[in-house]
């Protein structure tokens, strides 16, 4: 029944479009995209790239790193139709380094869009980043920061020990500083610990995550009052679950957003159906953004959050046809790039989410 209301859903949203641009108004697409190990095919002996190697488990072939890419730039693409311009920000995860950027920035698809790259080497264990791409004609880099995942200051009462907490390593949480039409702007890119395996206290983990995001958030808002903040990640979480609801503060509702806490416009669609991934037949949305109340609540003629459907929700998840297994066992679901440790081509198994500010 959910996977029946998810593909009505995505029907009745793609009808509807986004539309970025529009008449008498600045509109700009402020999105987020999981690669799905996007690696290139050179051994780094600093990162876990064995399974990305011509002869690691998953033959991965320059052949089939080209086609990853051109499949990536692809999505970028289509959705710069759909919107009839192209995203101003652009979060990623599961990269592997700055190079596989610089690869897919310079794609004949989207190399027009003239992408600049903000990304650090993390300490991630299984060697991925964060990153972001961003138009410099339209958000002016003006700082960032790779924030470290640490237990400093925490305010959770931890199953792990501290031992255990001293030997994880995941991925920095990305800042990026810069303005829009003068306007202040604090973008934040996470990939928040996975579910997988089980780890005792990963949700704790994704907790820390949040709060983490939140406390370096209202640091940012002190020093640049009035500053526009959108945390954007795959937060291996849905929005209502404590790690964004409770410890990022995120509001289901925009009317009970306040200075200290966050719009998730993600979460009344999660609610009806909608999903950015599936996990064993149940739909998830993991890939989030979430709005502080500068942009929720935006000052006269500033920019604010712009409506994407006619049933109110502010988020777009982009389930383009394409994107999407038309056939066999995982029919309607993300069409990924891997399937039972075969190469099938696809593209990723998330579909990339986005928000559209306005004034």
């Amino acid at each position: 029944m959910k996977r029946i209301l998810v593909i009505f859903a995505a029907l009745v949203l793609a009808a509807s479009g986004a539309h970025a641009q529009g008449k008498g108004s600045q509109n700009y697409v402020i999105g987020f995209y999981n690669l799905e190990n996007l690696f290139d095919t050179y051994n780094d002996p600093a990162k876990n790239d064995e399974e990305f190697l011509p002869e690691g488990k998953n033959k991965w072939t320059e052949v089939k790193y080209q086609k990853k890419l051109q499949n990536m730039a692809k999505v970028i693409r289509s959705m710069k139709e759909e919107n009839g311009a192209w995203h101003a920000i652009l979060g990623v995860s599961e990269i592997e380094n700055r190079l596989v950027l610089e690869d897919l920035v310079m794609e004949p698809q989207i190399a027009d869009a003239n992408y600049q790259i903000i990304h650090y080497d993390g300490p991630d264990r299984r060697g991925v980043d964060v990153a972001l791409l961003y138009k410099p004609e339209v958000f002016k880099y003006l700082d960032s920061e790779s924030i470290p995942f640490t237990f400093e200051g925490s305010s959770i009462d931890w199953i792990q020990s501290k031992e255990e907490r001293d030997y994880f390593r995941t991925r920095d949480i990305l800042m990026v500083h810069g303005t829009i039409d003068g306007e202040h702007f604090a973008i934040y890119v996470a990939h928040l610990p996975s579910r997988a395996g089980g780890k005792k206290g990963g949700n704790q983990l994704r907790d820390r995550g949040g709060e983490i995001m939140y406390n370096h958030a209202m640091q940012m808002q002190q020093k640049y009052p009035g500053i526009k903040i959108v945390c954007m990640g795959d937060m291996n979480d849905n929005p209502t679950d404590p790690s964004m609801a409770e410890y990022l503060h995120g509001k289901e509702f925009m009317e009970d957003v306040t200075d200290t806490e966050f719009f998730s416009p993600f979460t009344s669609m999660l609610k009806a159906g909608f999903g950015s991934l599936a996990y064993q037949g149940v739909w998830s949305i993991y890939d989030l953004l979430l709005v502080n109340n500068a942009l929720a609540h935006p000052a006269e003629g500033t920019f604010g959050l712009r409506q994407l459907h006619k049933k109110g929700y502010y988020g777009r998840i982009y389930n383009a046809k394409f994107l999407t297994n038309q056939s066999g066992q995982y029919k309607g679901t993300p069409f990924r790039t891997f399937s039972n440790g075969a190469f099938i081509g696809g593209y990723s198994d998330h579909y990339p989410t986005y928000i559209v500010i306005t004034k």
